[in-house]
């Protein structure tokens, strides 16, 4: 594997390497470098870093990822939330209106993101020399899609049904064993689904004023990674039944997707940590 797949880059800056998603980057480390065994986890700061400085001294290391955001990928995270806008159009939201509701969620995250010293873990790198990335929204991506699909070929009938289908696929099942799986938190269980939303990808949680244009389109169900209370309000006014799968499972089923289609064209060894459990789906 070569460290710059799927990203643009530019070799002969000392920069970091933006992918097309803001939120996903390489952060530190030449981006032709080979690679061959990583750490996966989906937080991953300095105390990561020096464990991954550690196993490379004892048995080798050739890079390091992380799920969620660090450096200028996170500082960027607010920009990669555009694409609700079309998850929403899809659903049957006016485009000027998502647009509206976007526009001043948008500007609430990145107002929150300013004041973060989010180089501290990339400066960790570079003075660990350890080639250092961050996969978010295109892992985000894969998860929202294949628990789309998975849904609709499973065709649940009450809301109860869905966690109960969730855990069949393997991250939801393990997620459980930890007392993390998913769990319906708002509605009867025996209430009709009707039209689902599965909530999963878009930097961070949009708009807690979307939710009543969702009910009005004809959405009963939310399925989401997590929920704040504020935003949990505004979705009991619009009395909508809800689901949350669980966020670091659903974290670890798209990355592991995504790690899958990277392995149809080359294998690598995988080193999982803070939360991550490499399951694969591809045969060895």
């Amino acid at each position: 594997m070569v460290l710059k797949y799927g990203i643009e880059c530019d070799p002969r800056r000392n920069k970091a390497a933006i992918s097309s998603y803001a939120d996903t980057a390489i952060l530190y480390g030449q981006p032709e470098k080979q690679v061959q065994k990583i750490l996966v986890g989906i937080d991953i700061e300095t105390p990561e870093l020096l464990l991954a400085d550690k196993i490379r001294h004892r048995d080798g290391l050739d890079l390091v990822i992380s799920h969620h955001p660090e450096g200028v990928a996170y500082a960027g995270l607010y920009q990669v939330m555009r694409l609700q806008v079309d998850l929403l159009e899809q659903i049957g939201l006016d485009r000027k209106s998502a647009e509206q509701f976007l526009e001043v969620r948008q500007r609430e995250v990145e107002r929150g993101i300013m004041p973060a010293n989010h180089m501290r873990a990339v400066d960790a790198a570079r003075l660990l020399s350890l080639p250092f990335m961050c996969i978010h929204t295109p892992a985000d991506n894969q998860v929202a899609d294949f628990t789309l699909k998975y849904l609709e070929k499973a065709k649940p009938e009450h809301v109860g049904d869905i966690p109960g289908i969730l855990l069949q696929i393997p991250e939801y099942k393990q997620a459980a064993e930890r007392l993390a799986g998913p769990k319906l938190i708002l509605g009867d269980p025996k209430r009709p689904c009707g039209k689902i939303f599965v909530d999963m990808t878009g930097g961070t949680e949009g708009s807690k004023d979307v939710f009543g244009k969702m009910r009005k389109a004809g959405v009963r169900t939310l399925i989401a990674m997590h929920l704040s209370e504020g935003h949990l309000a505004k979705v009991k006014d619009a009395n909508l039944n809800v689901v949350i799968a669980g966020h670091i499972a659903s974290d670890n089923l798209g990355l592991n997707l995504l790690l899958d289609k990277i392995e149809k064209d080359e294998k690598f060894n995988c080193v999982s940590c803070s939360g991550f459990a490499r399951i694969r789906r591809t045969k060895e």
